[in-house]
């Protein structure tokens, strides 16, 4: 049952369960950090922050203010602030939680076995519905059904033989 800490890892106030990995680099402050888990590396969990048991923050993710379930994987890329998410949700890389409209932090909430495509933006306030499927590199402004697809990008358009202007010197 014992826990690993990884080279130059900084864990401040905070509970680590069982068996789970905080790999190098990575920095926990006054949050918990459940059973089974595996952090970082180059992870961030911020105060207020709660990840339950098997779940997966990787490299490069941030977490704010938060409650992450169980079996729930941000494995690269991502930040999430003032979220709430269910239980086993896959969140791809570069997700982003847009919780600040300049005036004010709006919460995020994510149901249980959703899946967030790579390169998405969640921006708050929104729900999202169990077993939802968010399209990569999709803007969500709304809330989602339950068991929805979404798919928010443009259309792709070609302009064939097209001519960038010329830099000023």
């Amino acid at each position: 049952h014992k826990v690993t800490i990884g080279a130059n890892a900084i864990i401040r106030n905070s509970v680590i369960g069982n068996s789970s990995v905080i790999l190098e680099n990575s920095i926990i402050e006054n949050s918990m950090v459940g059973s089974h888990c595996m952090v970082g590396p180059y992870a961030r969990i911020r105060p207020i922050s709660l990840i339950g048991d098997h779940a997966r923050i990787g490299n490069f993710v941030e977490v704010k203010e938060s409650l992450i379930d169980s079996e729930t994987k941000a494995s690269h890329l991502s930040y999430i602030g003032n979220a709430r998410i269910g239980k086993n949700v896959n969140i791809g890389a570069g997700v982003i939680t847009a919780n600040y409209d300049g005036s004010g932090k709006h919460k995020t909430t994510i149901q249980d076995n959703v899946f967030i495509g790579s390169d998405s933006q969640l921006v708050a306030p929104l729900n999202i519905g169990e077993g939802a499927t968010i399209g990569a590199g999709s803007s969500i402004t709304r809330d989602i059904d339950s068991g929805c697809l979404v798919i928010t990008r443009a259309q792709r358009k070609t302009f064939p033989n097209w001519q960038r202007g010329k830099a000023k010197k």
